[in-house]
């Protein structure tokens, strides 16, 4: 399925199979080369011969560097066409007396001006590269705008090191096959991969970690974990559990505690959800909060399967999710891991199960039709000489009545950065399919003024002025952004008075420049995880800066907003600590209106996501996911990923919108997530966001009944209804808003 029409999508001279890059391995010598900011040479083997070519003959140094962006280039300005996908791959080397002894970073780079005159860099590709060895800089882009000059160039060492180039190739992409959809005929979903779980066999398929001791013991819950119950389909009258729990004492490190190897009951690319009780012990009074992770191993990389902060010597509920996209080289171990050395861990009832997502699908559509769909009555009457509603009509009148939902007022929305605006097929996908937007980078400080005093505003301009055409509300994000490495450095060397009045000017310059264009403001961006103004600043000033903002700003709806919270999977971000923290700000007089969780997910699980939402329920606030993606290299999977988030947010009272976090091939945080290629063809994670919105339109066709009445139930939305009479036609639009009681709808004929 492609995005657009025909126009954009000819292929044209460049958009073959050919390197675009003119003497790429400088056999001409350095025809067609320079130096960017530096000298370059060419050069047959360097180092008494130990350095060689690897493709041609030759091979060229940047030297003489003085900065990092210093190295080689080639203007490509003719040969480079905007919209298609290139593919890069530079064979790079280090060399020189003052090369580091850790590998450095090496990037291929795009300089872009585009014919308006705006300068653009676009990263393409970024490796690790030594004086031990030559190394491939691979990586792709897409060019959105056309290009008055272009050049790309190799670069990133520290200043003095000298930068070798043995080839470079640009090239148009080949489109590769998707894989197919995961095979899951012989999964039994619900079926727990642990060995033993409720120790009816003793420590059969168990044993500890490191040198702590395993022994089975009384007392620990008889029911399964709500969250597993919800995804098993079973009732707090199960007693599925026989109270038995695994104690672990002399726990020396933190990452001692049961374990089982697992690595023959997985089926790739399944999603397991993860449940447990657990508990500690022998805490100190007054002692502080203990983490307990329920990990798996994969080879030598650790995967988080659930955590959860225990506050006291109660039995906690773990929960969360995994799953494996390539298959293991050697093993994959589960165990429970955390607590302080010295504290007692204990678990009972660990279960790992695949889930029936489809299953889930069936409940969530039920839970769906009471969150967002409201009963409307079309009742029809006749007309009667001097004008008003005369008898009903009758069946045998043969009134016909069609309905059809124009637009769901559910907002949807997605992230969109200025130089996405200068291509014409990411802006059709985004008009039509979402009716929200949020800037990337263009809106947050270190954007507006990365020097003290230089304001730049042109791009959140341009960027407004396209959502205001097309009728889109924007959230604002963000005013301030919490984490250390997210503050600009001119900000942070000022002195508290000069950062305060910064801060001042900041929120006042934003708010009264854009005073009404925004519906949302992220006020002070990831709070639960970093604290650089309250350091700076004292307490207070996370709550002030609530307070600037709802003075300049009445209209505007102002945001907490974090990540990892619907996840379950970082004690920093726990429901509890945000619930905490709202409140806490609303003590100190903050306006906070609602709550983003960002949704940067994996692996997501329904139950999981819904036990979030329901505690973060309880604070009477707007909830909305305001940066969703989900990521895996299966573009099937992805799919079900989406569904499962968009499915969890659409049938829960309290979540009021989604904004996805981008939508377009390497305009995305994160990999393997886009739902639309570069080159604008829609894969199968893209078709499934459409499906679910066409779900979630109503059509509705009949006749009137004896009492000229025609029933539906309809998401909350925009409608236009047709009344078809054996004398005319009558057409009207209407709007269902969210209410419980019937809409009644009075048509004349």
């Amino acid at each position: 399925m492609a995005v657009g029409g025909d126009a954009g999508r000819v292929v044209r001279d460049g958009a073959g199979d050919d390197n675009i890059i003119l003497n790429p391995e400088f056999d001409d010598g350095l025809d067609d080369w320079a130096g960017r900011g530096c000298k370059i040479e060419l050069h047959d083997s360097l180092d008494d011969g130990k350095v060689l070519p690897v493709n041609g003959k030759y091979f060229v140094a940047a030297t003489g560097r003085t900065d990092t962006w210093n190295g080689i280039q080639q203007d490509v300005s003719s040969r480079l066409q905007r919209k298609l996908l290139y593919e890069v791959a530079a064979t790079v080397r280090l060399s020189g007396a003052n090369v580091p002894a850790s590998p450095c970073d090496v990037l291929a780079t795009l300089a872009v001006q585009t014919a308006d005159g705006r300068q653009q860099y676009i990263s393409v590709a970024k490796s690790q590269a030594s004086d031990k060895e030559w190394v491939q800089v691979q990586g792709k882009f897409l060019l959105n705008s056309t290009a008055a000059k272009a050049a790309i160039y190799i670069e990133g060492p520290p200043p003095g090191v000298d930068l070798l180039l043995d080839s470079l190739m640009v090239k148009h992409a080949q489109k590769t096959t998707p894989a197919p959809a995961p095979d899951f005929e012989n999964l039994v979903y619900g079926e727990n991969i642990i060995q033993n779980s409720n120790l009816d066999d003793g420590l059969n398929g168990w044993f500890g970690l490191g040198s702590c001791t395993l022994s089975v013991h009384g007392g620990s819950p008889r029911v399964l974990p709500p969250m597993a119950q919800e995804s098993l389909a079973l009732d707090d009258e199960d007693e599925p559990l026989n109270g038995m729990h695994i104690h672990v004492t002399n726990r020396a490190q933190t990452w001692m505690g049961p374990a089982q190897i697992i690595t023959d009951k997985l089926t790739l690319y399944a999603t397991y959800q993860v449940s447990a009780w657990v508990r500690v012990g022998g805490l100190q009074a007054g002692g502080a909060p203990q983490n307990i992770n329920v990990a798996v191993a994969v080879d030598s990389q650790w995967i988080n399967g659930g955590q959860v902060l225990a506050q006291d010597e109660r039995w906690y509920e773990v929960g969360g999710s995994f799953r494996l996209e390539s298959k293991p080289a050697s093993r994959v171990m589960l165990y429970v891991q955390g607590p302080d050395a010295g504290v007692d861990l204990m678990v009972a009832g660990l279960q790992v199960f695949p889930v029936d997502r489809k299953a889930r699908v069936r409940h969530l559509r039920k839970l769906t039709d009471k969150v967002r769909k409201r009963d409307v009555v079309v009742k029809v009457t006749t007309s009667v000489p001097g004008g008003g509603g005369g008898e009903a009509v009758k069946a045998a009148d043969g009134v016909e009545v069609r309905v059809r939902q124009v637009s769901n007022s559910f907002p949807l929305g997605a992230c969109i950065m200025r130089t996405n605006m200068d291509n014409e097929d990411y802006v059709d996908f985004f008009t039509k399919n979402f009716n929200w937007a949020v800037f990337g980078n263009e809106l947050k400080w270190y954007w507006t003024e990365p020097q003290k005093g230089q304001l730049n505003y042109g791009d959140a301009d341009d960027l407004i002025k396209l959502c205001s055409d097309h009728g889109m509300c924007v959230r604002g994000h963000c005013i301030f952004w919490e984490v250390d490495n997210a503050v600009q450095q001119w900000v942070k060397t000022l002195s508290t008075d000069d950062l305060s009045a910064a801060v001042n000017s900041r929120i006042t310059g934003l708010l009264t420049r854009y005073k009404g264009k925004f519906r949302h403001y992220d006020v002070n961006n990831e709070m639960l995880h970093g604290s650089f103004y309250q350091d700076k600043l004292g307490k207070d000033i996370r709550a002030t800066m609530f307070k600037m903002a709802s003075e300049l700003d009445p209209d505007a709806l102002l945001f907490v907003n974090d990540y990892n919270v619907e996840s379950m999977c970082d004690v920093r971000a726990t429901p509890e600590a945000y619930i905490e923290q709202i409140i806490g700000l609303q003590e100190q007089g903050a306006p906070v209106g609602g709550v983003g969780l960002q949704g940067h997910v994996s692996n997501p699980v329904g139950p999981v996501v819904r036990s979030v939402l329901d505690r973060l329920a309880v604070l009477g606030l707007p909830l909305w996911f305001t940066e969703l993606d989900v990521s895996s290299a299966n573009e099937h999977v992805r799919a079900d990923d989406l569904e499962v988030m968009l499915r969890e947010a659409y049938a829960h009272p309290a979540v009021e919108g989604v904004v996805l976090w981008g939508f377009w091939e390497l305009f995305m945080s994160r990999d393997c997530a886009h739902l639309v290629d570069a080159e604008g063809e829609v894969n199968e994670a893209g078709c499934r966001l459409l499906q679910l919105k066409r779900e979630w339109l109503t059509r509705a066709h009949g006749h009137a009944d004896d009492n000229g009445e025609f029933k539906f139930r309809g998401h909350h939305g925009a409608y236009h209804l047709d009344v078809v009479t054996p004398t005319g036609n009558i057409s009207q639009d209407f709007t269902v808003d969210k209410d419980d009681s019937p809409l009644v709808l009075n048509i004349t004929v």
